[in-house]
């Protein structure tokens, strides 16, 4: 009887500590994809062309680039210049937090951002037309920190 008590005991522990790192494993993951409020990982990202990110990322309430934002930026406005027949529009969001009109504000702020960056490196602004979706869009429609970092961004795309 105290051996089937004991087994059982120890099944239980060898469970419970599965159950734990399986856990531990999937905090860590989420966190790989986030520095700070801003969303590092690739998931999300498509291409504007080969090997140049279509989009940026930001951290809560901010329109100030990042250094990663700034990297891709500058791969897309060098890809810009190959290319001087294409035009751009650059699509600011925000999270789901907030009021319709501060995002949409801020979606305008973060696209207008990275339009001025592009044209520091070069880039004509008549190319460059800007929008705001502010929360309406969001590429991640969860309600926690890493769907909402996924959701502050500027995408580049062709214009018509």
């Amino acid at each position: 009887m105290n051996l089937v008590k004991i087994l059982k005991n120890a099944f239980l522990v060898v469970l419970f500590s599965f159950v734990l790192s399986a856990c531990a494993t999937k905090t860590k993951q989420m966190g790989s994809q986030l520095q700070g409020d801003v969303y590092t990982g690739t998931d999300t990202v498509e291409y504007l062309a080969k090997g140049v990110p279509d989009r940026v990322f930001f951290a809560t309430n901010e329109s100030i680039l990042t250094t990663r934002s700034r990297d891709t930026l500058r791969k897309q406005a060098a890809w810009l210049r190959k290319n001087p027949s294409i035009n751009v529009v650059l699509e600011g969001h925000a999270d789901e937090r907030g009021t319709r009109e501060y995002n949409l504000a801020l979606g305008e702020r973060r696209a207008n951002a990275a339009k001025d960056y592009l044209m520091t490196y070069g880039v004509s602004s008549n190319r460059i037309s800007v929008i705001s979706y502010g929360k309406e869009r969001p590429v991640d429609s969860g309600s926690n920190p890493l769907s909402w970092s996924k959701n502050r961004r500027a995408v580049t795309v062709k214009a018509n």
